[in-house]
């Protein structure tokens, strides 16, 4: 049957593969993966023998076309990238909207996600609250941080451990040093740690000790 499925994937630790993840991926004809190589291990451990070809930010825009007509032709694909869920600052929003265009079935499992614990375990406010994912690098981020320090509901943002002293020097800047901030790392992994306090302690703290790993930034709204 012609379906899309979106399929998240663990964002660390293996054990958070659902039965019904592992069982979509066995039963379609086709999987796009951000990195067949990355994938590759994950396929591997879990028996998952179904043909994977690359579906990235760099070829999406060519690819859609003919993904389509491929789902027209009556193959069941199935979407997952390297970590998490498929279009969440991945790869996917592409692909699902031309679906909706066409009038092709998407379906979206619930699974890992890294954004969810990180707020989770914040201690921030999480009834209300924004997903900004990365942060423009240069062009636009001073506008996107002095609109976002008047937002009053707890913020969300992904960073990479060599930007985020960075990041976390520009929040005591424009949201100011005593605001909450709450730093997630590897989550769900071997070393996973979690640094909470003002602006200015976590700066303190990553500043002593480099971060590795992927990051969650959670912060606290405007007071």
């Amino acid at each position: 049957m012609s379906k899309l499925y979106i399929v998240p994937t663990p964002i660390g630790n293996l054990k958070d593969m659902t039965f019904r993840a592992i069982e979509v991926l066995k039963e379609v004809d086709l999987i796009l993966a951000e990195d067949t190589r990355t994938s590759g291990k994950l396929l591997k451990y879990f028996e998952i023998s179904t043909p994977s070809q690359s579906h990235h930010m760099h070829n999406e825009h060519k690819t859609v076309a003919g993904l389509i007509n491929k789902l027209k032709s009556g193959l069941s694909i199935a979407l997952i990238s390297d970590a998490g869920t498929p279009a969440i600052s991945d790869p996917g929003f592409l692909l699902t909207r031309a679906c909706i265009e066409n009038n092709i079935e998407v379906d979206c499992l619930p699974g890992a996600t890294a954004f969810v614990p990180a707020l989770v375990n914040s201690g921030l406010p999480n009834d209300k609250f924004v997903f900004e994912g990365f942060l423009p690098v240069k062009k636009g981020r001073q506008t996107r941080l002095l609109l976002l320090a008047e937002e009053n509901r707890t913020i969300i943002f992904y960073e990479s451990p060599h930007k985020l002293i960075k990041t976390l020097t520009h929040f005591c800047k424009y949201f100011g040093e005593d605001r909450l901030v709450s730093v997630s790392r590897e989550l769900t992994k071997l070393y996973e740690e979690t640094v909470r306090g003002t602006a200015k302690e976590v700066l303190e703290h990553f500043t002593n000790k480099p971060p590795k790993g992927e990051i969650v930034i959670v912060v606290g709204g405007r007071p």
